[in-house]
């Protein structure tokens, strides 16, 4: 059973900063590459960054130089670290694995909710 638990998300004003963390589990971690994506309501989900087993990341415009995503395979954890935030980060952010290009597993946490204030 793959499960995937994002944690880290909350209320925080314009320019601040929030780490979010995501523990998968009933996967290989460490031979899969990670992806953090969010959804805003009435928004259709959109990558944020993404991160190769081999560690190579890639990053969408809109967050690029911002946001930093890492993983530690010890812990089969994938961490983004979101600095100078604006209200536009304000989402639902989820993690997922993808194992055959850019594609998602059908299996999605719960996600977790970041709030960015004016």
């Amino acid at each position: 059973q793959v499960q995937l638990v994002e944690s880290g998300g909350g209320l925080v004003q314009a320019g601040g900063s929030l780490g979010l963390s995501c523990t998968a589990s009933g996967i290989t971690f460490s031979r899969n590459d990670m992806a953090w994506y969010r959804q805003a309501p009435g928004n259709q989900g959109e990558l944020v960054a993404r991160i190769t087993s081999g560690g190579s990341t890639n990053y969408a415009d809109s967050v690029k130089g911002r946001f930093t995503i890492s993983r530690d395979n010890t812990k089969n954890t994938v961490h983004l670290q979101m600095n100078s935030l604006k209200p536009e980060d304000t989402a639902v952010y989820f993690c997922n694995a993808h194992k055959t290009g850019f594609v998602p597993m059908d299996f999605w946490g719960e996600g977790t909710l970041v709030t960015v204030s004016s």
